[in-house]
């Protein structure tokens, strides 16, 4: 089985859409809800974007949410970046999450790359060393593992497995290729691979993206909005049926 999530419209000025897309998520039976971790969307500093946290505490809390297929609803950081905030006030926040939604939080953590160090700078957030921004990551992910919460740690372009080894965590990766993400989740040093990315384009299908995820041995396939959450949870069914299983990675 493979669960499929949607990293909610969260560049806007309010988050009506982003909670709209939510329940219409859950209710379709897609497995989990994500937000994304920046101060603006890349490249456009004119435009808005909303903090992660309060969006997911938000849904965290809300009553009588359907139970998913996968298990979900679940609510996670895809991926919540090291050095925006100190490693503790990224702790306080997963912990608080946890209290809302127990089970069902996905500590999704990266460290930003030269994409998104413009936002660091106009802020005058410092921006370490990319063996630094590592090394943090492992720390706080590590710190929130020992809280029997489910971390995710990105692989960057190079699908790093490192981090992901030291942390205990699933990999999850941005926009990979399937066949990188076969090398990572069935090769000799295999881990559990979660995968994110835009909507297909091109001739492909959310059912065709979604079985191809799921035979290279992903157990997530999350795709960024605008994405229809009926036709995905269908993919997933599709995919459920003629993929081999693998980890539930939650």
């Amino acid at each position: 089985m493979i669960r499929t999530g949607i990293v909610l419209p969260t560049f806007r000025e309010t988050p009506v859409d982003a909670l709209q897309a939510a329940h219409r998520a859950f209710e379709a039976g897609v497995d989990g809800v994500f937000c994304y971790d920046h101060i603006w969307p890349l490249g456009e500093p004119d435009r808005p974007s909303l903090a992660p946290f309060p969006i997911l505490a938000a849904l965290a809390a809300s009553r009588g949410m359907p139970t998913t297929p996968g298990g979900g609803p679940y609510f996670g950081t895809l991926v919540a970046r090291v050095g925006l905030a100190p490693n503790e006030v990224l702790l306080g926040q997963f912990r608080a999450l946890d209290l809302l939604a127990p089970g069902r939080i996905i500590a999704g953590l990266g460290t930003g790359d030269r994409l998104s160090e413009a936002e660091n700078r106009a802020y005058g957030i410092p921006f370490p060393p990319a063996a630094e921004r590592r090394a943090d990551m492992v720390e706080l992910g590590r710190v929130v593992r020992a809280l029997d919460i489910t971390v995710w740690v990105a692989g960057g372009p190079a699908a790093r497995v490192t981090e992901a080894r030291a942390v205990g965590a699933a990999l999850t990766l941005w926009d990979a290729d399937p066949a990188l993400v076969a090398s990572r989740a069935r090769g000799p040093e295999a881990v559990e691979v979660t995968w994110g990315g835009p909507p297909p384009k091109g001739g492909a299908t959310l059912e065709s993206k979604t079985l191809e995820l799921a035979r290279a041995g992903a157990t997530w396939a999350i795709f960024g909005w605008p994405v229809d959450p009926a036709a995905l949870a269908a993919a997933a069914r599709v995919a459920g049926a003629e993929a081999p299983a693998r980890g539930s990675g939650a």
